[in-house]
């Protein structure tokens, strides 16, 4: 549904909200369009950081930029209410694909909604923070952004995710794998392949085998886990024995529970493949943890009905999703919404390079906007109604405050 059709259905402070979206729109599309046609990967989102600033400083937000001691992160506020809402900003892309994670919607969307919150902030009696967050993809931008602070007050977290068509408008039921990964590194003793090779340590024969072991693992593992890996390096020519290997490898399960049950699991595996062969072993995380997504049920009834009123699909959800997001580390600490929302006439799955053409298309913008007066409404319904703004209000007051412990 477009702005203009959304303005009619609505009344009250929501039209005035959809008349901010439409007064941004050209802009935010022009953002969008630019971060499309430049992707950057996880932290040298350069050109997408200075591009959104500058456009969230146009409408009246006090920017900080290298939030978090992150070059490319940022924090823009406005308003003073002591509701702390945090619209959170994705704009990284993928290696060789671009935007087939369709980021550039995502930042779209989130600096949208708070554009068009930031004239009404004051007479709902709340603080919009657009929080920047780098390297979703790779590197858990939102994980190190939480350990430092950057999230210190914030009640609420909301942003959107696209999808591919078929998912129903409904978060409820949904969530994201707990996700790490990490790298094996087995060492052995290099040796002449044709005139010693009793003499050597084949390091890639420690490869070979943990990944058979993984393989055979995966039958033992309940559907909805997940394990991924492959060989880095395993050698340089055929007439040395190789004395170094490399695997990389993942783990993902939707409790952080199962996550931490499946990990010792995996690793069980490398080290079977060291004693196998005589090889020394190495493991090591190669970025934060993923944590498991939760979301928030007063902000998913928000999300729906908004989504209901624009003629979406909000049948209950056919259960959790596949994949990853660090905004489940967020989710894990403040009350949080990440709803996946379908581009009409996308068939190809994220991650594609299909997704990434149609990431740049007048449906998938139209989709965007669509997400950003829902997360604006959602915003509204919270803030208007005392129950809700106490609930959020006490929760976060409650817990403990983003950086004080160590995480997983």
């Amino acid at each position: 549904m477009e702005l203009v059709d959304i303005a009619r259905n609505t009344n009250g402070m929501k039209f005035d909200l959809v008349q901010e979206l439409i007064r941004w729109q050209d802009e935010v599309l022009t953002l969008s369009r630019n971060l499309h046609a430049h992707p950057e990967v996880s932290f040298k989102e350069v050109k997408s950081a200075s591009e959104i600033t500058a456009l969230l400083e146009k409408g009246g937000f006090e920017v900080e930029r290298g939030t978090s001691n992150i070059a490319t992160a940022f924090s823009a506020s406005t308003g003073s209410g002591d509701l702390v809402v945090a619209l959170c900003v994705e704009y990284d892309a993928l290696p060789g694909v671009g935007h087939a994670c369709g980021h550039n919607l995502i930042a779209g969307a989130s600096v949208a909604a708070a554009l068009a919150l930031a004239p009404l902030a004051d007479h709902l009696g709340i603080t919009v923070k657009a929080i920047g967050t780098p390297a979703e993809e790779h590197g858990a931008g939102k994980s190190i952004m939480l350990e430092r602070g950057a999230f210190e007050g914030v009640h609420l977290a909301m942003m959107f995710h696209p999808v591919q068509e078929g998912q129903t408008a409904n978060p409820k039921g949904t969530g994201a794998q707990a996700l790490g990964r990490y790298r094996a590194v087995f060492r052995g003793k290099a040796a002449h392949a044709a005139a010693a090779p009793h003499m050597g340590t084949n390091a890639a024969d420690a490869a070979v085998i943990s990944q058979v072991a993984v393989g055979l693992l995966r039958q033992q593992l309940p559907d909805d886990h997940r394990v991924g890996l492959f060989v880095k390096e395993a050698g340089d020519v055929t007439n040395i024995i190789p004395e170094t290997s490399v695997v990389d490898f993942e783990c993902r399960a939707f409790t952080m529970d199962d996550f931490q049950a499946l990990v010792p699991r995996v690793h069980q595996c490398f080290e079977g493949a060291a004693v196998a062969t005589g090889a020394s072993l190495e493991i090591s995380a190669t970025q934060p943890v993923y944590e498991s997504l939760i979301q928030d049920e007063i902000l998913a009834d928000g999300w729906t009905e908004a989504m209901a009123s624009f003629g979406h699909n909000t049948s209950p959800s056919r259960g959790m999703s596949g994949g990853s997001t660090d905004m489940g580390n967020i989710s894990q600490v403040i009350p949080s919404l990440h709803p996946w929302l379908s581009i009409p006439g996308a068939q190809d799955p994220i991650h594609s390079s299909g997704f990434a053409e149609i990431a740049n298309t007048s449906s998938a913008y139209e989709t965007m906007f669509e997400a950003a007066a829902a997360l604006a409404f959602t915003t509204i319904d919270v803030a208007m109604s005392p129950k809700h703004r106490s609930h959020f209000i006490q929760y976060r007051t409650a817990s403990r405050p983003s950086g004080e412990e160590n995480r997983t």
